[in-house]
């Protein structure tokens, strides 16, 4: 190559720096050239091999087989030249959804070219113009799974801020999830736990998402769950009230000591009417059959709508059983 440029260069009587510049010149206008016509489009088919996503119940999630996506794209150059290259690559890995897979049988499913068109993104990326499909249908095997459902259990700490309280429990949805995986590994999981949160300082309902612990070996049909927890702000009632027994059998009588009990109310502000007009405290005679020393523990009754929490003081009861 260099004989050849220095016989150029002798016939045109080139030499020293007019050499340099000539060959600088030279290569930077194969350069242009190159990307003159790299820049241009073109309509060419393609070949691009792909494997399947889809959460199919009962199955894996990914295909065990690739298929070959053939179709006729109008692109620059340069794209032209990256699907070349893809075809000795890892295939483009795209996620279909559930109802674009058709079933073929138990472990087979397809995807026809009409449906393939919403998908023209993922496997040819963008600066491309799909003209046509080639392909008529691809077929993935998508191999049976083990699974199971389970319970999401949230890991969290909350705290509120002075008055106001949650007048709910934390709510998830969905409250349940199913896991794939060898049926060695799924034999210990009964619940999957959500990244740890921390919900500090509220004064209003909260709600958002959470993410799933991953588990080794396992996959979960859900990455997240939302989560939503109703807080209102409350004021306390107190009140000093009977305390009374029933399902007491006829021609027995149960001395409940103290008679009189000291009760606090959490009440959803504003607060419409006095929860103690229309509450109960009673102690059940089935309780006290079922206790050791004849002490019980109280429970309210006939409780108004607005009423969050209760608290009776004291917390134990003593009885005692005599015949009328």
């Amino acid at each position: 190559m260099l004989k050849v440029f220095g016989k150029i260069f002798r016939s045109l009587n080139i030499s020293g720096r007019d050499a340099k510049i000539f060959v600088i010149s030279l290569l930077l206008a194969f350069a242009i050239w190159l990307t003159h016509n790299l820049s241009l489009y073109y309509s060419e088919l393609v070949r691009i091999p792909v494997t399947a996503q889809c959460d199919i119940p009962g199955h894996s999630r990914e295909s065990s087989n690739q298929a070959i996506v053939m179709a006729r794209c109008r692109a620059a150059g340069f794209n032209h030249i990256r699907y070349r290259r893809a075809e000795k690559r890892r295939p483009v890995s795209v996620q279909f959804k559930f109802e674009d897979m058709h079933r073929k049988g138990d472990e087979l499913y397809y995807v026809t070219s009409s449906d393939l068109e919403r998908y023209s993104a993922q496997i040819f990326g963008g600066g491309s113009k799909l003209e046509v499909y080639v392909s008529d249908t691809l077929v993935f095997r998508f191999p049976a799974a083990s699974h199971k459902t389970v319970a999401v259990q949230p890991v969290y700490s909350i705290s509120f801020k002075p008055q106001y309280i949650n007048t709910s429990p934390l709510r998830l949805m969905p409250d349940s999830v199913t896991v794939y995986g060898e049926p060695s590994h799924l034999a210990s999981i009964d619940k999957v736990f959500t990244e740890p949160m921390s919900l500090d300082g509220l004064s209003n309902s909260v709600h958002g998402m959470a993410r799933l612990e991953k588990i080794k070996g396992v996959r979960i049909s859900d990455d997240a769950v939302s989560y939503a927890m109703d807080v209102s702000r409350y004021v306390e009632i107190k009140a000093s009230m009977p305390v009374y027994s029933r399902n007491v059998p006829k021609g027995k009588n149960l001395i409940i000591y103290p008679s009189n009990a000291d009760v606090t109310f959490r009440c959803v502000f504003p607060v419409s009417s006095n929860p103690s007009e229309r509450a109960r405290i009673v102690i059940d005679y089935q309780n006290f059959e079922q206790s050791l020393k004849g002490q019980c523990l109280a429970s309210v009754e006939s409780l108004p709508a607005g009423v969050i929490d209760w608290k009776v003081e004291p917390a134990v009861f003593d009885c005692l059983e005599s015949g009328r």
